[in-house]
C-alpha cells in the first residue's frame, strides 16, 4: 500500500508510504488517498484525520517524475489535474485535517497542504517548489498558498526560486504556512495530541465550523454572514456549550 491508514479513538491516522520514493505521489497513491478521503468523510466514527508520512527525509516531494504523467492520453478536454485529488476538501471532508510535516515538502507536497486545517511542522521540514527548475509552470499549488493566506511576494518567491531557495520551518512559522513548529521526536505526538482534543467536542458542531470556514473563501462578505449564520442555527439547534477540554500550549519557535 502506498498510503496506510487506520482509525482510533476516532481520529483516522493516514501515513503517505513511499519513503523509497520521497513520498512523491503516483497514480495508485492518488486513487488510495481519494478513496481515504471519502472513508473520512463518510464514516461517522472518524472525527479528525491526521495526516504524515513515512521516512526520515520528506513529508513529499510532488508527482513521481520516474513515473511521470499518467493523464496524457485523454483527450485534451477531458483532463484535469490528478493533484486536486490529493486534498480532503475536494472530497468534501468536513472533518478537520492535521498535518505533519517533516524533512522536504517540495511543489506537489503543497496539494495535501494547502486543503489541510492545521500545519504543523518539525524543526527540519523545509518547504520549495521544484517547477522551475524543470522549466514547468506552478500554478495551483501556488494558488492554494495565496488561498490560505500566504502573502503573494513570499508565494512568488517561493514559485519562482526554485530548488535553491527553501522556506525552513521558522520562515514557515512566521508566513502562517504552518501554525507550530516542535522538535522532530515529537512531531507525530503533538499531532496525534492535537487531533484527539478537537475530535472530544462534539463532531457536528466542528464539521459545521470547518465548512462554514472554508466556503466563506469563496464568497463575498455579506454571502459569507448569511452562510454562517444558516450554519450556525442549522448545528446548534438544542444544543448548549460542550464543556472546555484542557488546553494545550502552542509552541512557537
Amino acid at each position: 500500500m502506498t498510503v496506510l491508514f487506520e482509525v482510533a479513538g476516532h481520529v483516522a491516522t493516514i501515513t503517505l508510504n513511499r519513503p523509497e520514493k520521497l513520498n512523491a505521489f503516483n497514480e495508485k497513491m492518488t486513487r488510495e488517498i481519494a478513496e481515504i478521503w471519502q472513508r473520512v468523510r463518510d464514516d461517522d466514527d472518524i472525527h479528525v484525520a491526521v495526516l504524515r508520512a513515512a521516512g526520515d527525509r520528506a513529508f513529499c516531494t510532488g508527482i513521481d517524475m520516474g513515473e511521470g504523467p499518467w493523464w496524457t492520453g485523454k483527450s485534451v478536454w477531458n483532463q484535469e489535474d490528478p493533484g486536486v485529488l490529493l486534498g480532503p476538501k475536494q472530497h468534501r471532508v468536513w472533518k478537520p485535517v492535521v498535518a505533519a510535516v517533516h524533512g522536504m515538502a517540495a511543489g506537489g507536497a503543497m496539494y495535501f497542504l494547502n486543503e489541510a486545517d492545521i500545519v504543523i511542522c518539525a524543526e527540519d521540514a523545509t518547504f520549495f517548489d521544484p517547477h522551475a527548475n524543470s522549466g514547468m509552470v506552478s500554478a495551483l499549488e501556488p494558488v492554494g498558498m495565496l488561498r490560505r493566506g500566504v502573502p503573494l511576494g513570499d508565494v512568488l518567491r517561493w514559485a519562482l526560486a526554485g530548488n535553491e531557495e527553501r522556506i525552513t520551518a521558522a520562515t514557515a512559522l512566521r508566513l502562517g504556512l504552518v501554525t507550530e513548529v516542535v522538535p522532530r521526536d515529537e512531531l507525530w505526538p503533538a499531532a496525534r495530541a492535537l487531533a484527539e482534543e478537537i475530535a472530544s467536542r462534539r463532531p457536528e458542531a466542528i464539521q459545521g465550523t470547518v465548512r462554514a470556514i472554508w466556503e466563506s473563501l469563496d464568497e463575498p462578505p455579506s454571502l459569507a454572514q448569511r452562510h454562517g449564520l444558516a450554519y450556525t442555527q442549522l448545528g446548534n439547534q438544542g444544543r448548549g456549550t460542550m464543556p472546555r477540554g484542557e488546553r494545550r500550549e502552542r509552541r512557537l519557535r
